[in-house]
């Protein structure tokens, strides 16, 4: 005679089984990943400092995750063509996104965004940030910081300063500027960050947030006068710089930065493997030397982290194009 002791115990021991089964092609599926070819968007095209990251970094994340990690470059739109694209994939972990600056700046600045940022892209890892460098042209009577401002005070609106686009970081490093100086300086949009240096170099227009990568060989050779990196701290590729926080504008502080995204509803054990395996690779020494050379600080963050930095920047972004009234559609 069975006892309903007994019952209840075999039920409570086939209901656990039956759950076991349920659950096991989810936990075999999260640790199989990947079991083919990952997918890298890169939302800006080839040649720019974000390609630049990517293909110094896929090669060794391919080696640590046994397949083959494959850069698709989807420019357009500041980002957002590129994050369109990942934030309508499916959420498996075999197409994952890197992202830059924009992608906290977008939702500042555009009114139709085609997916929700925050909602439809989960945070992996904050791979780089990389500073501006504040150029201007050698015949220019500016000899720093101090001197930019004091001359855009005296001439309101005078003082022109160029941008690879409207709504650019380049754009946002300089409205910034604008306003933590108290100056107002015209803005004149380029369609892309060369064009802009050409015309700077050519004295066209006086002023340009640059990117070290694409600045510093014109530095180098004397073509364009440095006056100060964005970053919180000096760059060692240009150790002597000053930065513009200590030239004259205190709290001052603008990166270009570059992260790793995936569709939200990624599951989380792949979406922490990730962030480890990026970070490994981000230890190495090879790659941490190519990084550095092109002017960029070497992160790898936790996805906790990179989520807490895009909320920060978003505020900050959001705050710059609201008193500038910078919109772009």
């Amino acid at each position: 005679m069975i006892n309903d002791s007994s019952r209840s115990r075999r039920w409570l021991t086939h209901a656990a089984a039956v759950c076991a089964l349920l659950s096991a092609p989810v936990l075999v599926h999260a640790q199989a990943w990947p079991a083919k070819p990952i997918r890298w968007v890169v939302t800006y095209p080839p040649g720019g400092t974000v390609d630049a990251v990517a293909r110094v970094i896929a090669p060794k994340l391919s080696l640590r995750l046994g397949q083959p990690v494959v850069i698709d470059n989807r420019a357009g739109a500041g980002g957002a063509i590129g994050g369109d694209l990942v934030a309508k994939s499916a959420p498996d972990g075999y197409t994952v996104m890197l992202d830059a600056s924009n992608h906290a700046q977008n939702p500042a600045l555009r009114t139709k965004m085609p997916f929700d940022t925050m909602r439809d892209l989960a945070p992996v890892s904050l791979l780089v940030k990389v500073p501006n460098v504040l150029v201007v042209n050698p015949g220019a009577p500016i000899a720093g910081v101090k001197e930019l401002i004091a001359l855009a005070k005296a001439k309101p609106g005078e003082v022109n300063y160029a941008s690879s686009g409207n709504g650019s970081a380049q754009h946002l490093a300089a409205e910034l500027f604008s306003s933590m100086a108290g100056v107002r300086m015209t803005h004149v949009a380029y369609k892309g960050g060369g064009p802009a240096l050409t015309d700077v170099m050519a004295g066209q227009v006086p002023v340009f947030f640059a990117s070290v990568a694409s600045g510093l060989p014109y530095i180098q050779s004397g073509k364009l006068r440095a006056l100060a990196v964005t970053g919180k701290s000096r760059t060692p590729v240009l150790p002597q710089l000053p930065t513009v926080a200590e030239s004259g504008l205190p709290g001052y502080e603008v990166y270009e930065w570059n992260g790793v995204f995936v569709p939200s509803g990624t599951p989380a054990p792949i979406v922490d493997r990730l962030s480890r395996e990026l970070a490994a690779v981000l230890k190495d020494p090879d790659v941490h030397a190519r990084l550095e050379a092109i002017g960029a600080e070497v992160i790898g963050s936790t996805p906790a982290e990179l989520d807490a930095f895009r909320k920060a920047e978003m505020a900050k972004w959001s705050k710059v194009a609201k008193e500038n009234r910078i919109q772009l559609d």
